[in-house]
């Protein structure tokens, strides 16, 4: 694969200021990239952002055409990583569809060839949850676009700000005994380092057009075994109590009706159905040049010790 010219690119990135825009955009920093513009609804969300050399954030709604027209005229590629993971249907359509719609749209009307979209692993429009039949309806409008598109389909992500290992650690800080729904539900975790390095090979390289790529991690592990590692490296482990399908279903329904997000919904139980690994059909990190790190590697590393106690900061609930 041969690079774009990496410098003097000028890089759109929607949903950047957070988990994984974050890292993103330190590496394409670090990487050279000095024309990174990253609109936010608040600017007080990217403010982690806003020391980063070459990244300029503007606070703008993505649901005002006008700043969304602006914005797609001044970039020469645009990355998409706004998703929800839980919602209502309609809540649903409104990111995962209706939103890259209209990014496709503005990205026709500027010129912008470009576009890289992070979807997720088991999409299909026969999927047992809305999340990933909305997600596959996204896919599908952009491949059908005609531009240059490039899509990442990830595992469960994690790192030290993460909110997937970080929970489970806090539930286990919290509760002697941690009662798991889907606790069987099988996982390929992949770093948050190895899908932003992902995302700027899908930035850079030339060769990498109309092509879906999925971003997993060296080992499949069970629901319960991620929790396990949580509480051993993260936190203090704790018994787990395996929930049969039905107790889980009440769970996560009690779940949906308290204030707030909930920590575990329906439909997230539904997506579990799915193992969350890759499908072995499509190209992974091992195409785009990179080598995997497995989440035990990444707890484990001793060198990473003032990121760990970040990560244990962030386990604090």
């Amino acid at each position: 694969m041969n690079a774009s010219p990496a410098p003097d690119t000028r890089l759109l990135i929607f949903g950047g200021s957070g988990f994984v825009g974050r890292a993103l955009c330190r590496q394409l920093v670090a990487a050279g990239h000095d024309r990174i513009t990253v609109p936010t609804r608040r600017r007080a969300h990217a403010r982690a952002l806003s020391v980063l050399p070459g990244v300029t954030v503007v606070e703008r709604s993505i649901h005002d055409e006008g700043a969304l027209k602006a914005l797609v005229e001044q970039a020469d590629v645009v990355v998409n990583l706004i998703a929800i993971l839980q919602g209502s249907e309609e809540a649903f359509e409104a990111a995962h569809v209706r939103w890259p719609q209209r990014l496709v749209q503005a990205c026709q009307a500027a010129g912008v060839r470009r576009l890289v979209h992070v979807s997720a692993l088991g999409v299909a429009q026969d999927a047992p949850s809305r999340y990933l039949r909305s997600k596959a309806r996204g896919e599908a409008l952009i491949r059908a676009s005609g531009l240059d598109w490039r899509i990442l389909r990830p595992s469960v992500i994690f790192g030290a700000e993460d909110r997937f290992l970080n929970l489970f650690a806090g539930l286990q800080r919290a509760f002697p005994v941690l009662p798991l729904a889907g606790s069987s539900a099988q996982f390929q975790p992949v770093w948050v380092e190895d899908v932003a390095g992902a995302l700027r090979q899908l930035i850079e390289q030339a060769g990498a057009a109309a092509q879906v790529y999925e971003a997993a991690g060296p080992q499949v592990l069970s629901l319960r075994e991620l929790v396990q590692l949580a509480g051993q490296f993260l936190s203090r482990p704790r018994p787990i109590l395996n929930l049969p399908e039905a107790l889980a279903w009440l769970q996560a329904l009690f779940m949906e009706c308290l204030p707030g997000e909930p920590l575990m919904s329906r439909d997230n139980l539904a997506s579990m159905r799915i193992p969350n690994i890759a499908s072995g059909h499509l190209p992974g990190l091992t195409a785009l040049g990179l080598r995997p790190h497995s989440l035990a590697a990444v707890l484990g590393e001793q060198p990473r010790a003032e990121q760990l106690n970040r990560w244990r900061r962030n386990a604090r609930i």
